[in-house]
């Protein structure tokens, strides 16, 4: 009898399949007699240990896009080479996020002959005929996803560590040296240079590990990270491997340290897998799904813990893959911190990193009130008095600064191209409904809104009950010399009112640290954000958890209707819902945003009306 036929399909890089071997050894244990073939890209493929698998079926590619990589004439020609093997049945080790991909999955399936096909099921696969349902990146890790997988073959889904090919490295350099040696790895790969990590950072952290350890450094990647920069950078020379090493060689070379620091790549699941201790620094990358495999070993992961990361690769979508501009996220990890971890492995018996506070904090809310998702955006059915009572529920408690964002059907339709934008309002602690148009379709799903809660209305309400209570509040934003004139126009009307601060600025990543400085030591309780949506938010986000502030919230336009600048429409305009009519004929270079209203109204029609039974949802 012709033994069984599997394929195994994983053209992600390095990373990706060295969190597929604990799926691939836990299906040899299951079916030791199949023959286990593997579809992967050429250049990680060495890193495969023999006997997981009969045969390597090399996927060249040179660039970003698997998918156009694909028509290249030696994967074509790999995949005409399926057709005569004729397999029973192929594994796809992928989520199908893009449509665009599942096509060239689909080519695969019919190539290979195989009559069952197993992967990850969501709305865009229609061929498989064995699932596990995707639950989205990070609801498991990619490990378990893959393990959950086989285990629809027989396998045993249980956690079991990575394996790599480990081959020695012949270079006399590194065995001279009797030091412990602690490997650093400046680089992301080629995939995102987001997540890289600043050499200047892990130069810092590797001359404090020379001088604290008396180790060696030694320095690993490919010439296109950032090694040769970090030894330049370094007072005492490490040992330069940067390009000099195959991956088992790599392998080898991380297998022998006592410790190896580096971003979120390929490396680090490579260093993992050897079982070396591992620091690792998470920016825009998921560490829920991607986190160091370290079953049996010790690793950490450090993260700024700002709102807007991660920002690639959380739900079902790829999301902002080379993150933004600022890359706050990374900054923010500081070498301090970094090397206190590093002291950690080292150190066994040394005490624990405390532990991050909680969020929880941020979805208690005065009363319980209800949360409506509209187009998958939160809104929250606050009141202006529930509002107030919220803010001063956060001064009292101190639990650190909460993010309040003023979300009308144009932040909506915005998010729903902008993924930083999307993650940031499904993260902030309150969502408050700015816009008629929320009114409507809170109605249409059955969860009325009690009220538009606006940020027009909300500063100078927040204004009134600051003078009461004595909440210090910042004004940031606007043109220059608005918040100064609103502050003081504000101060006439409600004399006991502390203004902390005001003061202009701009949403650049290279004022933020200087304005974080200005806003903590004013001693703020609220800090108001006038640099216009989606920037304020995203400037609040990327900064919040150094903010030392209350509440931040991004207040658009506020400011220059307090200072008089912009007039506001009538109060009866305002309380039919015609405010928007009123800044169109005041503002019409307004025109070519009034398309996102409709666009807005048929979206909810078409998206949230199957779902009417399971818009509300309670925090």
């Amino acid at each position: 009898m012709a033994s069984e036929r599997i394929l195994l399909v994983q053209l992600a890089d390095i990373g990706d399949l060295v969190l597929t071997t604990p799926a691939m050894a836990a299906l040899r244990e299951a079916r030791p007699q199949a023959k286990i073939d593997l579809l992967a890209s050429e250049q990680a493929l060495p890193l495969v240990p023999g006997g997981l698998i009969n045969k390597r079926i090399l996927f060249r590619r040179s660039g970003r896009s698997a998918s156009r990589e694909f028509m290249q004439p030696a994967n074509l020609r790999a995949l005409a080479s399926l057709t005569a093997s004729v397999y029973d049945t192929i594994v796809f080790f992928h989520h199908f996020t893009l449509r665009a991909g599942v096509f060239k999955f689909w080519l695969l399936a019919k190539a290979s002959g195989a009559r069952r096909i197993i992967g990850l099921k969501n709305h865009n696969v229609h061929f498989l005929t064995d699932s596990i349902d995707d639950k989205g990146f990070g609801a498991l890790h990619q490990a378990q996803y893959w393990l959950n997988l086989v285990a629809l073959l027989g396998a045993d889904c249980g956690a079991r560590p990575a394996q790599v090919r480990r081959e020695p490295f012949p270079d006399s350099t590194l065995a001279a040296s009797n030091k412990a040696k602690i490997v650093v790895h400046a680089g992301s790969g080629g995939y995102s240079r987001a997540r890289r990590w600043p050499a200047e950072s892990f130069a810092a952290v590797a001359q404090g590990l020379q001088a604290q350890y008396d180790a060696r450094i030694v320095l690993v990647g490919s010439d296109a990270d950032d090694g040769h920069r970090l030894e330049a950078l370094m007072h005492e020379k490490p040992i330069n491997l940067v390009g000099k090493t195959s991956l088992p060689q790599l392998a080898d070379v991380i297998a022998r340290a006592k410790l190896f620091i580096g971003a979120d790549s390929g490396v680090m699941h490579i260093a993992a897998a050897t079982g070396t201790p591992v620091v690792s620094i998470f920016g825009p990358s998921n560490p829920a799904a991607w986190r160091p495999w370290a079953i049996g070993s010790r690793a950490t992961v450090l993260s700024s813990g700002v709102e807007c990361s991660p920002c690639s690769y959380v739900g079902h979508g790829i999301g902002a893959r080379d993150g933004c501009q600022a890359r706050t996220c990374m900054k923010l990890v500081s070498p301090a911190r970094a090397l206190e971890a590093c002291a950690r492995m080292l150190e066994p018996g040394r005490s624990p990193e405390p532990a991050a506070p909680s969020d929880a904090s941020k979805l208690v809310m005065i009363g319980a009130e209800s949360r409506l998702k509209i187009l998958n955006v939160p809104v929250d059915a606050i009141t202006y008095e529930g509002w107030m009572q919220q803010i001063g529920a956060w001064i009292a408690a101190g639990a650190g600064a909460q993010h309040v964002c003023t979300v009308n059907p144009e932040f909506i339709m915005i998010a729903q191209s902008d993924s930083i934008f999307f993650n940031i309002l499904n993260r902030a602690a309150l969502c408050v409904p700015d816009g008629v148009g929320l009114l409507w379709a809170s109605r249409y799903l059955g969860a009325p809104i009690p009220e538009r809660v606006t940020g027009s209305d909300g500063v100078p309400l927040i204004a009134q009950f600051a003078a009461a209570a004595g909440w210090k509040i910042f004004f940031l934003g606007a043109a220059e010399g608005i918040a100064e004139r609103a502050a003081k126009v504000l101060r006439e009307k409600h004399p006991r009112l502390i203004v902390a601060g005001a003061y202009g600025g701009s949403p650049a990543e290279d004022e933020e640290d200087k304005i974080v400085a200005k806003v903590n030591a004013s001693g703020a309780d609220i800090l108001l954000v006038a640099y216009g949506a989606p920037k304020q938010e995203k400037w609040i986000a990327r900064n919040l958890p150094r903010l030392e502030v209350a509440v931040a919230m991004g207040i658009g336009g506020s400011l220059d209707f307090i200072a008089g600048v912009v007039p506001r429409a009538p109060r009866w305009m305002r309380n039919r819902g015609l405010e928007w009519l009123y800044r169109l004929a005041r503002q019409p270079w307004r025109f070519r945003r009034m398309p996102r209203l409709p666009r807005f109204v048929f979206a909810v029609w078409r998206h949230d009306k199957p779902n009417k039974q399971n818009a509300k949802q309670t925090v």
